[in-house]
């Protein structure tokens, strides 16, 4: 029977069977079972090809090169991120990426002047993020993402696997790096920098909302600098992160 024909038991059941089967492996592992276990079903990669993205995707194109590759282009990305975008599918011979972005209606009807992230950045990365890649993973029953625990005080908890919403789940198989972890793995595998790092962008989003960021500071603080904000809202249900089974009533 295809795999797309195969009905799913529900996300909480399959994030606590796939946490507890998974949880010593490594990310390697981990990554090369979510691309095939029956329990993850369709699933597709996102990526923003940032400054750490190539470590995830060098994996995703060793295991299986056709794996499909989301990236959102919201229009305000930096110039280097783009070219490093066509760059690093090129060297790795990713063959399925997937370019998501809002419609021009969309933009049209909500950011007709570009500025909507000088007055509500939650609302323009909803527009040009999270409506859009929403759309694309649809037709998909699970996504792999490359964040870590080390990277903000929200995603401190994360597991491998966590439920997204009442029907997919996200698959993070570097949750437990360390920094230092992805550094040598880009090392080992002489796998190509984004430009931008180099320039003191150790992360690297949308350019309006993306600062340099200064010796000692977290390697996240320019993203939306001097805001309450941490994350761009992909990784939200209702308002919340999600980082395991949903409570009861939160799936709506």
């Amino acid at each position: 029977m295809p795999l797309e024909a195969v009905p799913l038991p529900p996300t909480e059941d399959r994030v606590a069977y796939l946490n507890d089967r998974y949880r010593h492996h490594s990310a390697t592992s981990v990554l090369e079972r979510a691309l095939s276990d029956p329990q993850v079903g369709r699933i597709a990669m996102v990526s923003s090809f940032g400054a750490e993205s190539v470590a995830l995707l060098h994996m995703v194109a060793v295991i299986n090169p056709e794996t499909p590759v989301l990236f959102i282009d919201t229009h305000m990305l930096f110039r280097e991120t783009l070219d490093y975008q066509t760059e690093v599918a090129e060297k790795l011979g990713l063959t399925d990426i997937r370019r998501i972005t809002a419609t021009q209606v969309q933009l049209e009807a909500h950011d007709p002047d570009g500025l909507l992230h000088t007055q509500d950045t939650d609302a323009c990365c909803n527009l040009r993020k999270t409506v859009p890649l929403e759309h694309a993973l649809s037709r998909f029953d699970a996504w792999i993402t490359g964040r870590k625990r080390f990277q903000s005080a929200t995603r401190a908890a994360l597991d491998f696997f966590e439920a997204d919403g009442p029907n997919r789940i996200k698959v993070n198989p570097l949750a437990h790096w360390a920094p230092q972890d992805v550094q040598d793995y880009m090392v080992n595998n002489r796998l190509p920098r984004h430009p931008l790092v180099a320039q003191g962008y150790p992360s690297i989003g949308c350019a309006p909302c993306t600062s340099k960021v200064a010796p000692g500071e977290d390697p996240r603080a320019g993203r939306w600098r001097n805001q309450q904000k941490e994350e761009c809202g992909i990784h939200f249900i209702n308002g919340k992160v999600v980082r395991g089974p949903l409570p009861k009533g939160d799936a709506a």
